[in-house]
């Protein structure tokens, strides 16, 4: 049969120019660009060829479709390269690999089959090419196997490699869309947990080190790093919530945050793990013990730290590399999938931090994917965070807009997520962000800001909203219209943290109380621009670490008042217009400062004070909720009036939270309220007390005459306090205090915050 081969006219065996050969040694060598040309079936000289590279091969053997034997192939080349002829009437065909290190098997050869992709990337309306690019399992042409599909258009070369090629970037070299820069190979036979990743030679024909896919769904744990072909089984069972939830964001719902680090929130002692405090619970273990935890105390919603893979623990997935995968350190994708439905099942909503202001360098990772600045810029003066040392991703190139804003839609499609937490907005923002004159470019028009992801962020904000989700921004500073529409020229976040809020106010619990009226501004300060912004009140992660200690730590005076003081600030909080987040741990009063590798300090609700502290979190919760006048105005200043914002000598701020009715009569504003469960009726008084002082018969006016009652008292006695409450119903009198016709007298506990209640 190989004499017949040899004497075909124009035949491969005869003589070939040196340019020939060096094509060939260039393919043997897996430094061919465009294997596709020369491998799988071509006519040449009027005859059908078969031609395979297998350098693993002792041997190969051309087999029809059912597996019978045609003949055997010609080693043309040293490096393993095979030919045989090929009948007219043959389509189909297979090949049987004997290899050098004994036995055989068949395989499809991926070179005899057409590409799957059309142009990609490049076309800025495509929002799943999440769909499309990565490792896809699916079929060809009757044949089983997976699609794989990278961008990397300065490349030389791009092959797969993996578990099912012996990592041998020369066997499974891709082919290149020129358009797109997408490169593209369907392997046959390739199972669901295949681990792979891709080989790359730059434009210079330097040999990179190996990349994961910028596009995996699945990883294998460091150091490995591998992506992982994974396969979704999960059966949604959130389908209600779905329905419901998924549409315009009502900013005149409740929203209470409970911020948490799956890695650290509650751990399991293990000998083998002793060392760093225990094995964190898997994916399917928070569902049964987080999810069950954050209904108890009453909050809404789950805000999770980032859980898109990344490769170092201490980063807490800030830094992230696999934008399309949740990390594997709790489990694969469809356990994950299981926490989101078990929390939608509950009535919790999940929001996800989200990174897209940075990545990492790691060189498995996006960092010059293809030997080029792909996805960051050339520049570092634009495209590195010196502070986190870290790469900017480049919100000019619209293969890399499109990516990100994929990434986003990706996590709600795919995982039911309910809403973003965009990080590090400022960082986007602005292009001197921490840096220096002369370390940084200014804009076209000589400014400071990214007008590049300025675009960027208004076009993800309008994507994700028209996917019925949410979109929180964490932006420090004053840049106008962070959650207004984008058609008003905001930048189109639903919500934003109230960074500004936070640092005042934790300025303020600092101070000894004594000390407090020197600073009473701080209080009231964040009144003057409350309203401009939708806005959540952050006590979040970043508040208890890098040695800022715990709240509980950051709290003066003796253990009776640090207590006081920490019960006195959420009760503050929670009666101060905006949304709210808790970062875990402080609903048990933390005594040290959080850290990632070691569970919270359960043990603690051993101890009645920060068992107190936890029953105020959840009473706060079920009092908010069940309150239209805390939350349904929670961003509109028609749903706040100060009482008396100016009495710094006593530490005292006193106001009126209001629902949208406005206008009803003294009994339809108290009529059907309820105690701890909730009220009603169209408004409620608040008042903090933040002197370590008891004012007795301390008078406010009021802005309806007849009777209240304390709806919450932080000082009360199941929540750790000295109980010092006003019991049954204060009576109003027709005496003029704070510019309303009507006041109360009553007791202020030291160090405390009390709500009070209209009632018939």
């Amino acid at each position: 049969m190989n004499s017949q081969i040899d004497n075909r006219p124009g035949s491969r065996s005869h003589s070939r120019p040196d340019k020939q050969a060096s094509t060939w040694q260039a393919l043997a060598d897996g430094r061919h660009s465009d294997p596709f040309a020369l491998l799988g079936v071509h006519l040449q000289n009027g005859v059908r060829i078969v031609r395979t590279l297998q350098p693993q091969a002792k041997s190969v053997t051309l087999l029809d479709r059912f597996g019978k034997v045609l003949w055997p192939m010609r080693r043309v080349h040293p490096g393993g390269i095979f030919e045989a002829p090929m009948a007219a009437r043959k389509r189909y065909y297979q090949l049987r690999i004997e290899s050098k290190s004994g036995g055989a098997f068949d395989v499809e050869d991926a070179y005899r089959l057409p590409s799957m992709l059309g142009h990609l990337m490049t076309a800025d309306a495509d929002q799943e090419i999440f769909n499309q690019l990565g490792a896809q399992p699916t079929s060809l042409l009757g044949v089983s196997g997976i699609c794989f599909a990278v961008w990397a258009p300065n490349a030389l070369r791009v092959s797969v490699v993996g578990d099912f090629n012996d990592w041998d970037g020369r066997r499974h070299v891709m082919r290149v869309h020129p358009g797109s820069g997408i490169w593209e190979i369907f392997i046959p036979g390739v199972k669901v947990g295949a681990f792979y990743k891709y080989e790359i030679l730059d434009r210079q024909g330097g040999l990179l080190p190996l990349k994961t896919d910028p596009m995996a769904h699945f990883f294998e744990p460091p150091a490995g790093n591998a992506s992982i072909v994974y396969r979704s089984h999960h059966r949604w069972r959130d389908h209600a919530w779905m329905k419901q939830h998924r549409s315009t964001p009502r900013l005149d719902q409740p929203l209470s945050i409970y911020e948490v680090h799956l890695g650290s929130w509650r751990r399991k002692p293990e000998a083998r793990n002793s060392e760093s405090g225990g094995r964190a619970l898997s994916y399917r273990e928070l569902a049964r013990e987080l999810v069950a935890y954050v209904v108890d105390l009453g909050f809404t919603h789950i805000e999770l730290l980032p859980v898109t893979e990344h490769p170092f623990d201490g980063s807490w997935g800030y830094q992230p590399i696999g934008m399309y995968a949740p990390t594997q350190r709790f489990g694969n994708p469809d356990d994950f999938r299981h926490l989101i439905d078990c929390c939608h099942h509950a009535g919790i909503a999940v929001i996800l931090d989200w990174v897209p202001a940075h990545f990492p360098r790691d060189p498995h990772g996006l960092g010059r994917f293809d030997g080029s600045a792909l996805y960051e810029h050339q520049d570092p003066r634009q495209g590195e965070h010196a502070d986190w040392g870290t790469l900017i991703f480049n919100y000019g190139r619209h293969e890399v807009i499109n990516y990100l804003i994929c990434s986003a839609l990706y996590w709600i499609d795919e995982f039911h997520i309910d809403a973003l937490r965009v990080d590090a907005v400022a960082a986007m923002l602005y292009l001197d962000y921490s840096r220096a004159p002369g370390e940084w470019i200014a804009n076209q028009y000589g400014g400071n800001e990214n007008l590049e992801a300025v675009d960027f962020i208004r076009r993800l904000n309008i994507a994700v909203h028209a996917r019925g989700a949410c979109c929180f921004a964490e932006e420090s500073t004053a840049w106008p219209g962070v959650s207004q529409p984008v058609d008003g020229g905001g930048l189109g976040f639903t919500y934003k943290w109230n960074m500004g809020w936070m640092n005042d106010t934790l300025a303020y619990m600092r101070e000894q109380p004594i000390h407090r009226k020197h600073h009473h501004d701080k209080m009231t300060f964040g009144l003057v621009y409350a309203f401009s912004e939708n806005f959540v009140l952050p006590l979040s992660h970043d508040e208890v670490v890098h040695g800022k200690g715990s709240l509980l730590g950051r709290m003066p005076g003796d253990d009776w008042q640090r207590f006081a003081n920490l019960r006195a600030y959420f009760g503050f909080m929670y009666a101060y217009p905006g949304k709210k987040l808790l970062f875990m741990g402080a609903e048990l009063a933390q005594a040290r400062e959080w850290s990632h590798d070691r569970s919270l300090d359960w043990h603690l609700l051993d101890q009645p004070r920060h068992r107190g502290v936890q029953t105020l979190v959840r009473h706060l919760n079920r009092v908010y909720r069940g309150t239209p006048a805390l939350h349904q105005q929670d961003c509109k200043n028609e749903g706040f009036e100060w009482i008396d914002w100016q009495d710094r000598d006593n530490s005292v701020f006193s106001w009126i939270r209001r629902t949208g009715h406005g206008g009803r009569s003294r009994a339809s504003c108290a009529r059907d309220i309820h105690a701890v469960h909730g009220n009603n009726g169209d408004f409620v008084v608040c008042i903090s007390n933040f002197s370590a002082q008891v004012h007795d018969r301390y008078r406010i006016g009021i802005p309806v005459a007849g009777g209240y009652r304390e709806l919450l008292n932080t000082d009360a006695d199941q929540y750790g306090g000295s109980g010092l409450i006003n019991s049954g119903i204060l009576q109003s009198e027709r005496t003029e205090f704070h510019g309303h016709s009507d006041s109360l007298s009553l007791t202020l506990p030291p160090l405390a915050t009390l709500i009070l209640q209209p009632v018939v």
